[in-house]
């Protein structure tokens, strides 16, 4: 099912291959919407490594307890042609314009991680 342009809904599923709650459908439905927009500001295409994830898969993997992945509310994402730093510089200034909405920030070396919580979250995961 196509989300929009440029994602679709089988990029957010779990990757264990559970059924994504309704529940969490309406805030992949939100976040692909800041998604979207991040990927046309680019003008590159994004590739999510992440997103829904159930508990049971949450905690196989070592995820955070309370991740904002169970909740259908983050996505990890990389770009081909952008570091995952800058991809992180890029994200703070659209938050901070307004243009997408306030949440978590995390930084890896591999990707970086965005979520819509609707409070600010920041870590840095870089090696």
């Amino acid at each position: 099912m196509q989300l929009t342009h440029n994602f679709n809904l089988s990029e957010f599923q779990c990757k264990c291959g559970c059924k994504m709650p309704d529940a969490v459908f309406e805030n992949i439905k939100e976040l692909v919407i800041y998604l979207q927009y991040i990927r046309e500001y680019l003008d590159e295409p994004i590739k999510l490594t992440n997103a829904y994830r159930c508990k049971e898969h949450n905690k196989r993997i070592g995820g955070a307890k309370n991740s904002q992945h169970i909740l259908g509310k983050a996505a990890d994402i990389q770009c081909k042609k952008i570091y995952p730093s800058v991809m992180a510089d890029l994200i703070e200034d659209l938050i901070k314009k307004n243009y997408i909405e306030e949440g978590g920030v995390g930084r890896y070396n591999t990707f970086t991680h965005y979520d819509i919580r609707g409070t600010k979250a920041r870590w840095n995961n870089v090696k």
